[in-house]
């Protein structure tokens, strides 16, 4: 009788998988219901999305600025141009590697938790940027490098996150349109910038104006973003080991490192590039912002477009364009050529990283999952930004060797394009359709 009756143990293990069973079909269910529930659309949407591009504005369209901080501290005699780039690259690694922690905490439910944080070292690390020595490297970049970088980290990947829990099939738009704000900061602060630490005001008050302003909107955009579904505390966990384990996803991430290694390259250093060909002075502090304004269009058309024909159909186009882009730097040799290549490369490279996100949002298997895989993603592409420009400066080096900065980051987007190609194909058999 023994032999043939379950032991305590064995009915108690029987009863937890059959609970752990049940778990995971609720979860399934509640993701389904939670997806078809999706308004994709109406005033607390929109008001979403404008709160997420107040955040974009202030946090990525700051960063991509660094070009006009580039230039001041290399000629202020800082440090070498590779060595700043690293202040600036730093910045964009914390961005991306903070959506690791960021997305995990914004699936738990601290989505406005994180905004306030963030804000608040943000805004403190600007103020504290205002009273280095810019001729001291170590004080730029515990400043601006890290104290900025980790609080805009905090902020970003959250603010894209949560216009999935208002938009299905127009979240590509959405997200679009949240990321034009990092278009419309990089117009504005660059201009702000130059004109405020070259005129009278100088670098310290142009700083501490700069911070005042980003307060008042980061309160703002807190305050209009909402999150309408459940935090996901409790419940099967998304295990690691099979986020890297899916070979598309992995395939994905790998080919936008490619991509992020070289992107960046003209946004740090074309500033420096038409200063030091002699081309125009006043056009060197407008080259940022006509890159920034470029990809206004950038972020929204292919976004638009992306969702009527499939992320991937989009996606891979744009990353090639991007990447034979960079070798038409070659060809700059005056003020018009300077134009038309910020205005191309603009809309290229703002089309890439607005299509990044909702990419690897297509990739997650729920949508309580999205703030997780975005943030792997994120994570693992982001020491592209940390390593890219500073490769681009050591290989400029003392004599400015441009051609071997030009090289390198062409030759990496295209590699990277190649890499998200074999990833299309990859989704496409997986689902069966052509539409990715």
């Amino acid at each position: 009788m023994s032999q043939l009756s379950p032991s305590r143990e064995q009915v108690v293990d029987r009863s937890n998988a059959s609970l752990e069973s049940n778990d995971k079909e609720i979860t399934q269910v509640t993701a389904v219901d939670l997806e078809a529930d999706i308004p994709d659309g109406g005033l607390q949407a929109w008001l979403c999305v404008l709160g997420g591009w107040l955040i974009s504005f202030c946090t990525f369209g700051y960063v991509q600025s660094f070009g006009v901080y580039e230039d001041l501290y290399v000629l202020a005699g800082a440090s070498t141009p590779s060595n700043v780039a690293w202040i600036g690259s730093f910045q964009l690694f914390m961005i991306f590697a903070m959506g690791l922690p960021a997305g995990k905490l914004f699936d738990a439910g601290y989505f406005h938790h994180l905004q306030i944080a963030g804000a608040l070292l943000f805004v403190f690390s600007l103020f504290m940027l205002s009273l280095v020595d810019i001729s001291k490297f170590y004080q730029i970049f515990l400043s601006q490098g890290v104290g900025v970088g980790i609080g805009c980290g905090m902020m970003f990947l959250p603010a894209l996150s949560v216009q999935a829990h208002h938009w299905k099939n127009r979240r590509a738009l959405a997200m679009g349109i949240v990321l034009t704000g990092s278009s419309f900061g990089g117009i504005v602060h660059p201009i702000m910038h130059n004109q405020l630490f070259h005129g009278k005001t100088g670098f310290a008050w142009g700083v501490r104006a700069s911070a005042f302003l980003i307060l008042g909107l980061l309160v703002i955009g807190n305050c209009l973003m909402t999150i309408r579904l459940p935090p996901k505390r409790n419940g099967p966990k998304p295990k690691f080991s099979a986020i890297f384990r899916d070979i598309p996803y992995m395939t994905a991430s790998v080919g936008t490192f490619f991509v992020l290694w070289g992107l960046y390259f003209p946004y740090f250093y074309l500033q420096l590039f038409v200063d030091l060909h002699g081309l125009s002075e006043n056009l060197a502090f407008y080259t940022l912002a006509i890159l920034n304004a470029a990809s206004v269009f950038g972020r929204t058309i292919p976004n638009l477009l992306a969702d009527k024909i499939g992320k991937f159909n989009v996606f891979v186009p744009i990353c090639g364009m991007s990447g034979v882009l960079v070798f038409a730097m070659f060809g700059i040799t005056n003020t018009a050529g300077v134009i038309v290549f910020s205005i191309l490369y603009g809309f290229a490279s703002g089309a890439f990283v607005s299509l990044v996100p909702p990419t690897m949002a297509t990739l997650a298997p729920d949508i309580t999952q999205i703030g997780i895989y975005m943030g792997v993603g994120f994570f693992l592409t982001s020491f592209a930004n940390l390593t890219g420009t500073p490769i681009s400066g050591a290989l400029l080096g003392d004599e400015y060797k441009w051609f071997k900065a030009i090289i390198f980051s062409g030759v990496v987007m295209l590699a990277g394009t190649a890499v998200n190609l074999a990833c299309r194909s990859m989704i496409a058999k997986r689902k069966g359709t052509q539409y990715v």
